[in-house]
């Protein structure tokens, strides 16, 4: 049996004395990269079908192609397009749990553009929510909010 981790009381010393203090601390996420084997369907998918906006889209050689972030239309944190290469092959679960309104209004309307969805789970206490794919196969999740 799995013990839940409790976080420490502030001002213990355990929330005081470990980690990055000051300035050169984590204050956020601000994207996460999601590999794709082919940037322009990618973003066909993530603009046309998942309705995000473009945040950036400029060159970027190192990279073998592009920095491309896409987010939802007022979302504070960004998705990354970046090529897949042999270190970060696509296909993968990608753990990101994007959030709606409406579980099963927007699972609903994902299937019937095609887009490969799974269950809509709905378990009493817990938000309706599932689990959808981009064409590379990233897996992702949608939960309901509020």
């Amino acid at each position: 049996m799995t013990t839940p981790v409790q976080p420490a009381p502030a001002g213990s010393a355990a929330s005081t004395d470990s980690g990055v203090h000051g300035a050169g601390r984590i204050d956020g996420i601000h994207t996460i990269g999601v590999p794709v084997s082919d940037q322009d369907h990618a973003l066909e998918f993530y603009v046309g079908t998942l309705g995000f906006e473009v945040r950036m889209d400029v060159p970027l050689p190192q990279l073998g192609g592009r920095w491309i972030e896409v987010a939802p239309s007022g979302g504070g944190t960004s998705v990354a397009l970046i090529p897949a290469s042999g270190t970060t092959p696509s296909g993968r679960e990608v753990g990101v749990r994007f959030t709606t309104a409406d579980a099963a209004a927007l699972h609903q309307s994902l299937a019937a553009a095609g887009v490969q969805v799974g269950e809509l789970l709905a378990w009493p206490g817990v938000p309706p929510m599932f689990s959808f794919a981009d064409p590379d196969r990233n897996g992702f999740e949608v939960v309901q909010h509020g």
